[in-house]
C-alpha cells in the first residue's frame, strides 16, 4: 500500500507539471489563462440594467464577456467601477460561470474578476479541466499575469492513465 501511495503522489506531481501540492491547497499551472487584463472588454447579454445614482451596471441573461481570447459566461454579471475614475474595476459573475481560454476551462457558481490586479477568484463547486485531467475544489484563485492558480478546499482530481 505504501508503494502505491508513493507512486500515486509522484504521478499527481508529474500530472500537474511538477507544481507542488500543499496542505492548504494545490498550486496549478494555468498557462492557458495567462492573459492581458488591459485589453478591451466586450459584453453581450439579454438585458442591461443601469442605476445612475450608484453607477451600478448589471448584465443578465446569457451573459458573454470577451477579452482577447478569454471568454467568461454566466447568468448575471455586475460591473463595478473604480471610485476615482470611470474605469471598470471588477466584474462579479454568478450563475453557471464558465471561464475559457486556450483549451482550459474553469466552471464555478460565482467568479470575481479584478481587472486592476489581474486575478479571478472562482467559488462554489469549482471544476478545472486541462486536456485530459480535471481538478475540483471549493475555491480557485487565478493570476492572469503569471498563468498560475491555486485550488483550495477539499481538492480532488481525476487523472487519465493514458490507456484506452
Amino acid at each position: 500500500m505504501r508503494i502505491f501511495s508513493i507512486t500515486l503522489a509522484l504521478f499527481l506531481a508529474l500530472s500537474f507539471h511538477g507544481v507542488p501540492a500543499t496542505a492548504q491547497g494545490t498550486q496549478v499551472a494555468f498557462g492557458g489563462l495567462k492573459h492581458d487584463s488591459s485589453l478591451p472588454i466586450e459584453v453581450t447579454s439579454d438585458q442591461l440594467s443601469v442605476d445612475q445614482a450608484t453607477g451600478k451596471a448589471v448584465f443578465t441573461g446569457n451573459v458573454i464577456i470577451g477579452q482577447g481570447t478569454m471568454r467568461l459566461t454566466a447568468r448575471t454579471v455586475e460591473v463595478v467601477y473604480a471610485e476615482e475614475s470611470s474605469d471598470i474595476s471588477r466584474l462579479m459573475a454568478s450563475g453557471g460561470v464558465t471561464l475559457v481560454n486556450a483549451g482550459e476551462a474553469a466552471e464555478a457558481s460565482q467568479a470575481e474578476y479584478d481587472l486592476e490586479s489581474g486575478t479571478v477568484v472562482l467559488t462554489g463547486n469549482v471544476l478545472l479541466t486541462q486536456t485530459n485531467s480535471a481538478l475540483s475544489g471549493d475555491r480557485m484563485v487565478i493570476d492572469l499575469n503569471t498563468g498560475t492558480g491555486r485550488m483550495d478546499g477539499r481538492v480532488k482530481t481525476i487523472l487519465q492513465s493514458g490507456k484506452e
